[in-house]
């Protein structure tokens, strides 16, 4: 890693320190936080409100880019974009932009792999390399919201969906929503960002317990512990009696609806039984249940549900009165879909 820190690390409180130790006027936190996070500029030379003497102490004392754009896929029907980031320690990461007809969103990476292990996952099956810091995560979106501004767009939505598992990186992942969340900078809403887990029971507790408006999304995926642990190794250690007894309370803490999503994959999870059991499970909680057919992975031979068999699936859960929706895949041509990412350049 490079020997400077990313200024993207830095909170508002870090950066008024450091500019009292270089003896610089409080009202520069200000100039300098709005420049990056409200007007977008990607370094110190862009600051034309600062003194050039402070623009070259800042590019001295801090590095404004870890991560550097190897590769760029763009989807068949162009509303899907995926890229790929080099990060200084030669790992990779990728980044989804996805344009829906209301709103922008990014579907970020936390972590370089993932040690969940999930069977379907691309990025499970690479294996955990480390933890974005929380900088890196932001510069994820600032890349693409820069990249907006020049289309008359904007950021609206913020999806930590991508590589990772987002309650394994808790304290950098919470660090970057509240930076990207500052009404100074940015001003995302906390409604326009969701977590997604795989089911880390003490993280979903202490998330409760921040009582936080941003949204949350559970890879549920089996109903029963038997075929849940052969999908999700996390299973074993957080069987679905205590993930859903945390479901619970963070629906009692946050009065916050849940998103339990579910990959449909043909023959595994996608019978009539399945269907009902995933019905029971959730009958009575503040939720809604997101159908996914099952998106291609390199290591993984199971393949997606038809689109009758979804159908039928969703028929269930409706007569059961559970909300659910068949997800719209997006980006499957260039492996940009939920469980596809891999840092891969193929």
């Amino acid at each position: 890693m490079p020997d400077k820190p990313l200024f993207f690390d830095l909170d508002q409180p870090q950066l008024r320190e450091y500019f009292q130790s270089i003896s610089e006027p409080g009202y520069r936190v200000d100039q300098v936080w709005q420049a990056f996070y409200k007007n977008l500029v990607s370094a110190p030379a862009e600051i034309s409100a600062i003194p050039k003497a402070l623009r070259e102490k800042l590019q001295i004392d801090f590095d404004f880019q870890h991560l550097t754009p190897s590769d760029r896929l763009k989807s068949s029907d162009g509303e899907t974009m995926k890229t790929l980031f080099a990060l200084p320690d030669g790992l990779k990461i990728e980044t989804v932009y996805m344009r829906y007809e209301e709103r922008q969103s990014i579907c970020v990476s936390t972590q370089a792999g993932c040690a969940m292990g999930c069977v379907f996952c691309a990025t499970g099956q690479m294996g955990f390399q480390r933890n974005l810091t929380s900088g890196e995560i932001v510069e994820q979106v600032l890349h693409f919201a820069r990249e907006l501004v020049a289309i008359d767009q904007k950021v609206t939505n913020i999806v930590l969906m991508g590589m990772g598992e987002p309650f394994h990186n808790y304290d950098s992942v919470m660090a970057a929503i509240h930076r990207l969340n500052d009404p100074e900078g940015m001003n995302l809403g906390m409604r326009r960002f969701t977590i997604s887990t795989v089911g880390i029971v003490p993280m979903i507790l202490r998330f409760a317990a921040e009582d936080l408006q941003v949204n949350l999304a559970i890879s549920l995926h089996a109903a029963n512990d038997g075929l849940r642990s052969t999908l999700l190794p996390v299973n074993k250690k957080y069987p679905l009696n205590e993930l859903l007894d945390g479901c619970r309370e963070y629906i009692r803490a946050t009065n916050r609806r849940i998103t339990f999503e579910w990959a449909l994959i043909q023959g595994i999870n996608d019978s009539t039984l399945d269907a009902l059991e995933l019905s029971r499970l959730v009958k009575g909680l503040l939720c809604h249940v997101n159908l996914i057919p099952l998106n291609p992975t390199h290591a993984y031979p199971g393949m997606a549900t038809t689109r009758e068999r979804a159908l039928e699936f969703k028929g269930i859960l409706d007569e059961g009165g559970i909300p659910c929706t068949i997800r719209l895949r997006r980006g499957i041509d260039i492996q940009a879909g939920c469980g596809q990412l891999a840092a891969r350049n193929d």
